[in-house]
């Protein structure tokens, strides 16, 4: 990771097609080069209120930031029974462990609430400060929050590869 920080941004939409929309706009600025590695997921809420992960996207394995990121934010936001795909393992712990301790409660909290009140939600997780990259991109979305995660590099790069072994059995 090449600072000490992640960002993290959440968008709420009326349908999954938007979010799609919004997914393909935010791999078209990495693309060009607007956005450092990312990782990103379309969210979906059932029927029954269980989370469920609709499409998973991250375009390399060559940054720091690639694979569970979106697995562990979902983690911290929602208790495991809510949570379609499946456990969280060890080494996913490890990298919880950082979002944790880069977000305060009050942003949990807020993160939480703000997610329950739509039914898809676009996840990115990036090494670039998201919510500036993608001010003109990302427009579909009904409401969006962006948050800064402090995280030190090294530990979080070391426990991201863990993770990341992990995380390609569930995916």
């Amino acid at each position: 990771m090449a600072g000490d920080g992640m960002f993290l941004l959440l968008t709420v939409y009326d349908s999954k097609e938007e979010a799609k929309e919004d997914l393909d706009a935010v791999h078209d600025l990495y693309k060009a080069e607007a956005l450092k590695t990312y990782d990103a997921a379309i969210v979906v809420k059932d029927e029954k209120g269980k989370i469920n992960i609709d499409k998973y996207e991250k375009p390399t394995q060559a940054g720091a930031l690639a694979g569970a990121s979106v697995g562990a934010v979902l983690s911290i936001l929602f208790p495991p029974s809510l949570l379609a795909f499946g456990a969280v393992g060890a080494a996913t712990g490890g990298l919880i462990g950082h979002f944790w301790k880069g977000m305060s409660r009050g942003d949990v909290k807020e993160l939480g609430e703000f997610l329950d009140d739509g039914e898809v939600a676009l996840i990115v997780v990036a090494e670039t400060n998201i919510e500036e990259a993608t001010k003109k991109a990302i427009r579909k979305g009904t409401k969006q929050l962006a948050k800064e995660i402090k995280a030190e590099s090294k530990e979080f790069a070391k426990d991201l590869e863990a993770a990341e072994k992990e995380w390609e059995t569930q995916f």
